[in-house]
């Protein structure tokens, strides 16, 4: 099951890729990244909306929704954000450096993450290997960008 969870996360990072290159397309011809990221949010939540009426997932109760910390509401809001960027930085960076970069940026927020175990992640105290794994990432953002 393990495996097969680490392929769908392979897959999806191919997909991310793939994503950022077709938004940047779309940008080009509607001269705009912000145009270009609403309407890849507009096509993604109708997709959304459509497999959870397939799949019949009921809404939650009225009483659960206030609940809900307020920062759990910002998912929305970060991946608004991170595909208006990827969208601005296909043309600058190319997709290698591009995503090196966002990769090497997700392995840093992911260190802290697991070292304090916060947003649900389990606690992994932060370690040498670890520290030298991002080192590594970032030796080859610059080895990607300038050779």
């Amino acid at each position: 099951m393990k495996l097969f969870v680490m392929l769908i996360i392979l897959f999806s990072g191919c997909l991310g890729t793939t994503q950022a290159g077709i938004n940047h397309i779309l940008s080009t011809y509607l001269k705009s990244n912000l145009l270009a990221a609403l309407i890849s949010f507009i096509v993604g939540t109708i997709a959304l909306f459509v497999i959870v009426l397939i799949l019949r997932i009921p809404l939650p109760e009225s009483h659960i929704l206030p609940k809900v910390p307020w920062w759990a509401w910002l998912g929305g809001l970060l991946g608004a954000f991170l595909v208006t960027a990827t969208i601005y930085a296909v043309p600058k960076l190319g997709a290698t450096t591009m995503f090196a970069l966002f990769i090497a940026g997700q392995l840093i927020a992911s260190i802290i993450y697991d070292h304090f175990g916060v947003l649900g992640y389990p606690q992994h105290p932060v370690s040498i290997i670890r520290i030298i794994g991002v080192a590594l990432i970032f030796i080859g953002v610059t080895l990607v960008k300038y050779f």
